[in-house]
């Protein structure tokens, strides 16, 4: 009998370099995520240390110049930590898209897998019957000729 050939083989070849290429891009927008949440972190850590810095000073004494300095430089963090915020909500989202993609990419995939897995107990079971068949006319065959020798 010949070799079991699945027609949609390279559809199914085709779903799974896309599923591997999502997969992918997924994991590169994980990785930013991950960057741009510990680039927060260093930001909120630099001005609470400038904060800190700036309140001792005000204990200790500082010149209305330099106050206002500390204050346009805290102000400026604010803005570039509220910034960086957003930026990691754009990555959250298209995170999210991507990870729909990969869900869609997986469905696709594995609903050609297991018609292939069908086609596959299908022709197991051809081939099953058709060796039967075999042995059965093999069996018929060698008591027809020892039917005959007697």
């Amino acid at each position: 009998m010949k070799k079991f050939r699945f027609s949609l083989e390279t559809v199914l070849d085709y779903k799974e370099q896309v599923l591997a290429s999502l997969q992918s891009e997924h994991g590169a927008i994980l990785a930013r995520i991950r960057e741009q949440e510990t680039y927060i972190e260093e930001l909120e850590a630099a001005y609470r240390h400038m904060d800190h810095k700036f309140g001792r000073m005000k204990v200790e004494g500082i010149n209305i110049l330099d106050a206002m300095k500390y204050e346009q430089y805290l102000r400026a963090m604010e803005r570039q930590i509220q910034e960086a915020y957003e930026h990691l909500a754009e990555l959250r989202e298209q995170e999210e898209a991507k990870r729909n993609q990969v869900v869609e990419a997986k469905k696709e995939t594995s609903s050609i897998e297991k018609l292939k897995e069908k086609k596959l107990d299908a022709y197991r079971k051809s081939v099953q019957k058709a060796e039967e068949a075999a042995i059965d006319e093999f069996v018929m065959t060698q008591r027809a000729m020892a039917a005959q020798t007697v």
